[in-house]
């Protein structure tokens, strides 16, 4: 009698793609690449390993939200002090840190364990055009 043996994908081949965010609306864009960093097009998608692809962002300053977000959204932050209170809207977070919102959003995305910390490492996101990982080749991905 033999024994069923499961199979674990915990050393998937990952591929460096590149997203441009420009013009996208920040939950859609969101999305994709959460979906993209977790592995969740693989058909070898394991929830506890990290089996997806590593992601580059570029022109994350011109992404868009729709409705009144550009000025009614905030981000709030407690420091743990009193009146430690901190809160930004969307337009001034997109002008301090332009990818601060995006890598927001995707971590709201991810699971809350260590996973999802380490899926994190595998994205990077840029205000502007250019890129530091032009060695890696990323593919141009397009978002629907």
């Amino acid at each position: 009698m033999s024994m069923k043996k499961t199979k674990f994908y915990n050393n998937v081949d990952s591929k460096w793609l590149l997203i441009d965010a420009k013009d996208q609306v920040l939950g859609r864009i969101s999305v994709h690449i959460a979906r993209l960093l977790m592995g969740k097009n693989k058909a070898q998608f394991t929830p506890n390993f990290v089996c997806g692809e590593k992601v580059v962002v570029i022109n994350a300053k011109h992404i868009k939200v729709t409705g009144k977000k550009f000025e009614d959204k905030v981000y709030k932050r407690y420091s743990g002090y009193p009146s430690g209170d901190r809160s930004l809207t969307f337009r001034q977070l997109q002008e301090k840190n332009p990818c601060n919102a995006l890598e927001h959003s995707i971590r709201g995305m991810l699971p809350k364990n260590w996973v999802g910390k380490q899926v994190m490492r595998n994205l990077r996101v840029f205000a502007e055009n250019t890129h530091e990982h032009i060695a890696q080749k990323p593919q141009s991905v397009e978002v629907k």
